[in-house]
């Protein structure tokens, strides 16, 4: 069973607030107590944090599921609930996160410690306490706590390689990181030998320490999906250099020209600035090339060695140029965006809603059954300028208006 998963779903759901609490002091000698309800605690978020000690997406392949805990409800005396703790996932550097459906990237995490917010937790409710006014003495309504948000993603991952082995199969990829690496690829006398990537680190005395990855070998025509097609295409994207191995004992009709015109090709199809990468072109195999072979170029035969440490400080010259080019980039914590104003969109030919998460997240820890809950709804609306929205919107009298689970029928006199 292969231990390597490069893309998978996750279930991301982030815990759900406490709810605050109706309370009032009843205390001797106190002839009128008044409102002491505590707050809930805010549910926990969910990270997903990219970690150089991880090497694969496996983990979720089985269990795609993660859920972070709740707040604990708030209680009498203005005894507020606990806050839950953050899940932190943890996924390999250069993993890429899209929705379920779709192409839409979310967050890219390319290096260690990169971070993204995937699901925020709840926020605990109020209890009555905070509901004390000149108006309201005895407040007999507290909120409930907030539904953690829940979510399906995509993720994705592309290796972080300094340099992709590229080539078709049986041309001596997992031959030769063998020999540079302590990586331990099957290699066997026949195609697709390698069916998932093999990722080594090369430590050579006078050489600046780099990893390489031995890509599945490609076909004419994995640009369009054929053989491994797509499935391993994109652990090229990452590398930095490219060294592209031309087997050499192929007959004439499949020549080191051919191979590499071919290979260029599905390269450019799949991602023309792939070309423009710094690469090398080597012959490999040369132990068993033809008499009639003609290569122009730095042959390798990995398994006598001739040529391998010369291609290794080639590719170390290599390196060592992008490594100085390359800007230094500071750990990223990525945020999901907030959408800003009061959004007011027709769901039908006399519905409408309003999207607004401070709006909704109100409406629904509210107790839309309790009298005065539903007073102080009202004058929260008007002063957080829902009134003005739906004149702008052209809502008519007598349409539903929706916000979150609180449906009414809106009447311009008030």
């Amino acid at each position: 069973m292969s231990s390597f998963v490069d893309e998978c779903g996750i279930n991301v759901c982030a815990g759900d607030g406490g709810a605050g609490v109706v309370s009032f002091r009843r205390e001797a000698h106190v002839s009128r107590g008044g409102p002491d309800g505590g707050d809930g605690g805010d549910g926990g978020n969910i990270w997903i944090e990219a970690d150089h000690n991880v090497a694969s997406l496996l983990a979720f392949r089985d269990h795609p599921h993660r859920r972070a805990k709740n707040g604990t409800h708030g209680s009498g005396a203005k005894r507020h609930g606990k806050s839950s703790e953050e899940l932190i996932i943890k996924v390999p550097e250069g993993t890429t996160i899209y929705e379920l459906e779709g192409d839409q990237v979310l967050a890219d995490l390319s290096q260690d410690g990169d971070r993204w917010l995937a699901a925020r937790g709840g926020r605990g409710g109020r209890g009555n306490a905070r509901f004390l006014s000149n108006k309201r003495r005895a407040p007999t309504f507290a909120e409930q706590g907030e539904e953690g948000e829940e979510k399906w993603l995509r993720m994705e991952l592309r290796l972080l390689a300094d340099v992709a082995l590229v080539g078709f199969p049986n041309s001596g990829k997992s031959t030769f990181i063998s020999k540079i690496s302590a990586a331990k690829p099957r290699i066997a006398d026949y195609p697709f030998t390698t069916l998932e990537p093999n990722l080594g680190v090369v430590q050579t005395p006078g050489v600046p320490e780099f990893t390489v990855a031995d890509i599945p070998g490609l076909i004419e025509g994995a640009s369009q999906g054929k053989g491994l097609g797509h499935q391993f295409l994109r652990h090229i994207e990452r590398a930095s250099i490219l060294l592209i191995l031309l087997d050499l004992s192929q007959t004439s009709e499949f020549s080191p020209e051919r191979q590499k015109e071919v290979l260029e090709n599905e390269l450019s199809s799949y991602r023309p600035e792939l070309l423009s990468r710094p690469r090398l072109v080597v012959g490999s195999r040369s132990d068993m090339s033809l008499e009639d072979s003609k290569f122009d170029g730095q042959e390798i035969s990995s398994i006598t060695g001739v040529g391998v440490k010369e291609v290794l400080y080639e590719i170390a010259g290599l390196i060592e140029e992008v490594r100085s080019n390359k800007p230094v980039n500071p750990t990223r914590i990525l945020h999901q965006p907030e959408p800003e104003g009061i959004k007011v969109e027709r769901v039908g030919d006399t519905q409408w809603e309003i999207m607004d998460r401070e709006l909704i997240r109100i409406a629904n820890l509210n107790d839309l059954s309790n009298p005065d809950a539903l007073v102080y709804l009202q004058d929260r609306f008007k002063n957080m300028g829902v009134d003005r929205a739906l004149i702008r919107a052209k809502v008519k009298k007598g349409e539903i208006v929706k916000i979150g689970k609180l449906e009414f029928e809106y009447d311009d006199d008030e």
